[in-house]
């Protein structure tokens, strides 16, 4: 089978629906020369009128996507530093999100906006490496964060089509991930998966923590079987497959590159202890509360979370109950 990258899988997934669907347009700053490395080669093949670079203005590129979108056309925005997400939570909670319901269903708002670099793994410092997917998650936006490349690419096929504002986490530490990949097809947005089976804990783990997950797993496999929950979308979220997975165990992990306070982490373990009776207390490993990604590579690493934190979460919660 030939050998994908996430990143190229992004690139695939944006060419096959644009010679699909000529009302597929993508557009953002610098993405005609592929500052991002995304959309490299769709200049070339589908020209200026479809790949269109924009003033430096994330206000007024989301706001001119809204009203494509609501004229017929399908557009994909790139941000090219999740951090800029802030500038246009306006745009996309408050109007591209809720034109549907504010018509009474007589239009449809099917904007793409998708992030790649969210997450810090390069010293991004501060002002670039926020990953505010909870928050869309919270204004009841679609929104997913893909860890591999098969998903890289099926998610945003799925989120193009989707006839509603997704926004397309693309973490930069799966940026450069590569798999085997027979023929990429559509992921369903909504659905988890179980990366690994287990019988002693599961842990869920988001975007590109999953490859940390999986690698803890290995490595604890002498001691413990644990089961690695992939949602893959955050909203909404698959908790029927999630339940399933705990029920099994009995013991929940979360591991999620945000911040502690109100994260997704919280509504995870919230929402599966309304539905599960634990044999342990959950855990979760974050960011730390309140956390601004330092400059310096070391310290960014020190903030972030990792492979130490996730493994003794794991083992205090096989200890407890």
């Amino acid at each position: 089978m030939p050998r994908l990258s996430y990143r190229r899988a992004l690139t695939r997934a944006l060419a096959d629906e644009m010679a699909r669907d000529e009302s597929v347009l993508v557009l953002g700053e610098d993405i005609r020369v592929a500052a991002a490395n995304v959309t490299t080669g769709l200049l070339r093949k589908f020209g200026p009128e479809r790949v269109r670079d924009t003033p430096l203005s994330e206000q007024a590129f989301t706001s001119f996507a809204t009203g494509a979108a609501l004229a017929g056309a399908r557009p994909v925005v790139e941000f090219q530093i999740p951090s800029l997400l802030f500038l246009v939570f306006e745009q996309i909670v408050n109007h591209a999100h809720k034109f549907p319901l504010m018509t009474g269903g007589q239009c449809a708002v099917p904007v793409t906006y998708l992030v790649p670099g969210s997450g810090s793994r390069t010293g991004w410092a501060g002002q670039h490496s926020d990953h505010p997917y909870a928050l869309f998650a919270h204004a009841g936006v679609t929104t997913v964060v893909p860890a591999t490349p098969a998903d890289a690419y099926g998610l945003l096929v799925s989120a193009i089509r989707c006839d509603d504002p997704v926004v397309v986490f693309a973490p930069a530490g799966a940026l450069d991930l590569r798999e085997d990949v027979a023929e990429p097809a559509p992921v369903p947005l909504g659905r988890g998966v179980v990366r690994r089976a287990g019988e002693d804990v599961t842990v869920v783990a988001v975007g590109h923590l999953v490859h940390d997950a999986l690698a803890v797993a290995e490595e604890l496999s002498g001691q413990a079987s644990v089961e690695v929950f992939d949602p893959r979308t955050l909203y909404p979220f698959d908790w029927d497959g999630l339940v399933d997975s705990v029920s099994r165990t009995g013991r929940l992990v979360v591991v999620d590159d945000g911040n502690r306070s109100c994260g997704i982490a919280g509504e995870i373990i919230a929402t599966v202890v309304e539905r599960v009776r634990l044999a342990a207390p959950p855990r979760r490993v974050t960011r730390p509360d309140g956390a601004v990604l330092p400059f310096a590579p070391a310290l960014d690493r020190a903030v972030q979370p990792g492979r130490d934190q996730l493994t003794a979460a794991i083992q205090l919660t096989l200890k407890d109950g």
